[in-house]
């Protein structure tokens, strides 16, 4: 893939760019970035911009059509000049990738939960049906004993159960796409880490595991939905309970540290049986669980949830000794 590249002064005039700059912009000529507001406003503040370290993406609309830029900032000198280094890329090919093998993912995942619920009805009903049909002809009412209407019932009942679980399953795929919008305020950490405890212990009372919080300072405040972002962090903490089962020395850390610049970064980390490499990129699909009590929407859930706060959630996992999830906001 092409990478453009330009290199601009502290005035914002353009020193030098290559040819996959101005093919990817559908420039002929590019000198200043004031140049870029004839493509799009927000290209050019953001150009303008970004400082060095820095990585952000922007969709725009330019001769090319639709793209999504990554771009990328650092810093150098050159004739004691401090100049900016800017590159771009259109990622839109990996970003619909991507999303297609989300869905793909999310696809089989749906079509294994139906199927394991509608497989059994179906045998079942017919197995059913053979019960009272003979020859193509409904039985006589006095070939009707006492154990085949027994059997009818705890037939008839597994049916019932099979789609109830299968409601529950809508259920559950109906809460993925009915989140509210975020009601952002300011908060302080620390009183955001206490709630979510209070409430933490409240559901999962019977858990003698220890939860340490460390905080960079107890000043530190950030804007969130505290009601979504509590309900994230409790998924969390209870992921981390029950991969601590059965664990000597059991321990979860509730952490906070300030990322890059104006950014903090909320952590979970606990020393439990961590998540196998095989498994670790499915996590975050939804209704994937690997365990025979769960529904597999918690992660997906408090993905969407950081994603509506425009922050993400990523994962680190040693198995068997640490694992660390990461809110970034």
């Amino acid at each position: 893939m092409s990478v453009g590249i330009m290199s601009v002064n502290s005035q914002g005039f353009i020193i030098n760019c290559n040819s996959s700059l101005k093919k990817l912009l559908g420039l002929n000529q590019l000198t200043h970035i004031r140049q870029l507001e004839k493509i799009d406003p927000k290209l050019a503040k953001l150009t303008n911009s970004i400082e060095a370290s820095q990585e952000k993406t922007v969709t725009i609309i330019c001769k090319n059509g639709q793209v999504t830029l990554l771009i990328k900032a650092s810093s150098f000198k050159s004739n004691n000049e401090q100049l900016k280094l800017i590159s771009m890329q259109d990622i839109r090919k990996e970003l619909d990738e991507k999303e297609l093998d989300s869905w793909l993912k999310l696809i089989r995942v749906l079509t294994h939960e139906i199927m394991n619920s509608i497989a059994p009805v179906t045998s079942l009903s017919e197995n059913l049906c053979n019960q009272f049909v003979k020859e193509g002809e409904p039985i006589n009412a006095n070939e009707i004993d006492e154990e085949l209407i027994k059997k009818t019932i705890q037939g008839l009942r597994v049916i019932r159960e099979q789609g109830q679980g299968l409601t529950r399953f809508v259920e559950n795929y109906r809460k993925l796409t009915r989140l509210p919008k975020p009601e952002i305020s300011e908060v302080l950490v620390k009183d955001l880490f206490e709630k979510t405890l209070i409430l933490f212990k409240s559901q999962y009372c019977d858990t003698q595991i220890i939860v340490s919080i460390e905080l960079e300072n107890d000043s530190q405040t950030i804007r969130v939905d505290v009601g979504q972002i509590s309900q994230v962090l409790i998924n969390l903490l209870k992921n981390a309970v029950d991969a601590l089962t059965g664990i000597a020395n059991p321990k979860i850390i509730l952490s906070s540290r300030a990322n890059k610049k104006d950014g903090i970064m909320i952590s979970v980390t606990d020393n439990g049986s961590g998540i196998s490499p095989e498994i670790i990129d499915e996590i975050f699909v939804p209704f994937f669980t690997t365990r025979e009590d769960g529904n597999g929407i918690g992660l997906s859930i408090s993905k969407q949830i950081m994603h509506m706060h425009k922050g993400s959630i990523k994962v680190k996992s040693t198995p068997n000794t640490e694992t660390v999830f990461s809110l970034f906001f």
